[in-house]
């Protein structure tokens, strides 16, 4: 099988580590990189750690004539108008990075795709929008819980992202002499990924209807996420890491860790790593990933896998770095 393949927005950070993915996955041709606003450029005057794998250039133009999949890695928002302007026979598969479509809505044919979630799903799909990356990481500190039906009381997340999370394009709270040696709260109790997180809660226990209190943190780092989560519950440690144990047992790139864990486990990688404990009455789960992979292009290969009905593990056996 080449699953002939191309990006729409191909020049952001998220763009870049899916062309990284893709150029070595190996049931995959990468035929088109479309920006607007790099046309013309080869690809490697904007992701420079592509010198010497790729030859191609950005294009404003799209051809979808024999084409597989479409990745969309363009700005939230835009997809839906491109759609609107674009033919795109319904044989093309369609991935979407944006949060344009995570929402169940009437006329919305997307499907959620978080594959610890519904994976089954995902394999009879041909549009998904892909988790939003503080989504998939808090969605993998709970899923275990709500599909028990053991959140019983309000959720309280602190999450922290790094610089990557806010796109390439650089702002007053991105810039180096800002973030660095430095950390801000943002959107506190109003973050964009919190209804879709919520939808999730709701899918696997219909009866949740507590709170959600999500307090982002900036971090001065460059990638990567980890959240604290902690509910009230009437598990113990032990009931609560087999309850773990048993829900991700046979999801390949989530694991539960035994040990407190620390990011440096995750960046560059595909995995979500979720550690569990006992403090009174509080269970308390620290969960990361990196935001650029299991939160948006590793997850979007993991998705595409699925579809096409590959190993899901195929392409994303990435290493983590150490030091």
């Amino acid at each position: 099988m080449s699953i002939k393949t191309a990006i729409i927005g191909a020049a952001g950070y998220t763009a870049g580590e899916l062309i990284r993915l893709l150029l070595n996955h190996p049931e995959v041709e990468l035929k088109l990189l479309h920006s607007n606003s790099q046309a013309g450029k080869p690809v490697t005057a904007v992701h420079d750690d592509l010198i010497g794998e790729t030859d191609l250039s950005f294009t404003d133009q799209v051809d979808t004539t024999g084409l597989d999949l479409l990745f969309f890695c363009s700005g939230h928002g835009n997809t839906q108008p491109f759609l609107d302007q674009h033919h795109i026979s319904r044989d093309v598969s369609l991935i979407d990075l944006s949060n344009e479509f995570r929402l169940k809505a009437e006329g919305n044919d997307f499907l959620y795709g978080l594959p610890e979630l519904q994976r089954d799903a995902i394999r009879k799909a041909d549009r998904i929008a892909n988790p939003g990356c503080f989504a998939t990481s808090i969605q993998l500190a709970l899923l275990p819980l709500a599909a028990a039906g053991k959140l019983t009381d309000e959720v309280h997340v602190t999450a922290i992202t790094g610089s990557t999370g806010a796109g390439q394009r650089p702002s007053a709270t991105t810039h180096f002499s800002w973030r660095n040696n430095n950390i801000s709260a943002y959107k506190a109790f109003t973050h964009q990924h919190i209804p879709e997180i919520t939808q999730s809660l709701v899918q696997l226990q219909s009866d949740f209807d507590k709170g959600l209190n999500f307090v982002p943190l900036r971090g001065d780092f460059a990638r990567g996420i980890l959240a604290s989560v902690y509910v009230k519950s009437d598990l113990d440690e032990s009931e609560a890491r087999q309850l773990y144990a048993d829900y991700y047992a046979d999801h390949p790139f989530t694991h539960v860790a035994d040990a407190n864990p620390h990011l440096k486990q995750v960046v560059n990688t595909n995995k979500g790593v979720v550690h569990v404990s006992k403090h009174g009455d509080k269970l308390h789960m620290i969960s990361m990933i990196d935001n650029l992979l299991k939160g948006a292009s590793g997850q979007a290969v993991q998705n595409m896998n699925l579809m096409f009905g590959l190993e899901e593990t195929m392409g994303l056996k990435l290493k983590a770095v150490a030091f």
